[in-house]
C-alpha cells in the first residue's frame, strides 16, 4: 500500500458526484442506491465490484473513522475506471487484515486490495480519505 500525505489539499472538486453521511449509522443501502444510479452506465458486474468496494470503506469510515464523513466517485473514461472515495475525520493509519472489532473482521480491505487495480490513504488537515480504483469495459456516462 502507498501512502501519501497531502496538506491543505481539497480532493472534491467539482465533477465528483458526492454524498454527505451525517447519519450515526452507516446509511449503506442509501449509500449503495445512490452509487448504482450515479454508475447506471456500467455493466452489473463492474457496478456489483463497485458497490461492495464503497460498502468497505463506508464501513470502515464507520467503524475506524470519525464525523464528518463523505463519499465521492470520481469517473475516468480512458482508460475506463471508477475512483470511489471516502472521507472522514480521523487520522489513524488503515491497517490491512486485522481488526481492533474482534478476530473475525479485519478482512474488507484485502477484499477492497482484490477488486481494485489501487487504492490508498491520503492524509489532510481534515482527516484522511481512503480511495479505490475500479477498471470498467464501458465508458462511464459524463457528469453520472
Amino acid at each position: 500500500m502507498r501512502t501519501v500525505t497531502l496538506l491543505g489539499e481539497d480532493t472534491s472538486g467539482p465533477s465528483a458526484p458526492a454524498m454527505d453521511l451525517a447519519d450515526e449509522v452507516p446509511p449503506l443501502t442509501r449509500v449503495r442506491g445512490w452509487v448504482r444510479e450515479v454508475l447506471s452506465g456500467l455493466t452489473d458486474d463492474e457496478v456489483e465490484d463497485c458497490l461492495l468496494v464503497v460498502t468497505e470503506l463506508v464501513a470502515n469510515a464507520y467503524d475506524h473513522g470519525e464525523a464528518p464523513r463523505r463519499v465521492r466517485l470520481r469517473q475516468s473514461s480512458e482508460p475506463c475506471s471508477v475512483r470511489l472515495e471516502v472521507d472522514d475525520a480521523a487520522r489513524g493509519e488503515v491497517v490491512v487484515g486485522t481488526s481492533r472489532l474482534g478476530e473475525h473482521r479485519g478482512r474488507g480491505m484485502v477484499l477492497v486490495a482484490y477488486l481494485s487495480t489501487a487504492w490508498s490513504v491520503e492524509f489532510h488537515e481534515r482527516g484522511k480519505t481512503v480511495w479505490a480504483e475500479v477498471s470498467c469495459s464501458a465508458p462511464p456516462p459524463v457528469g453520472g
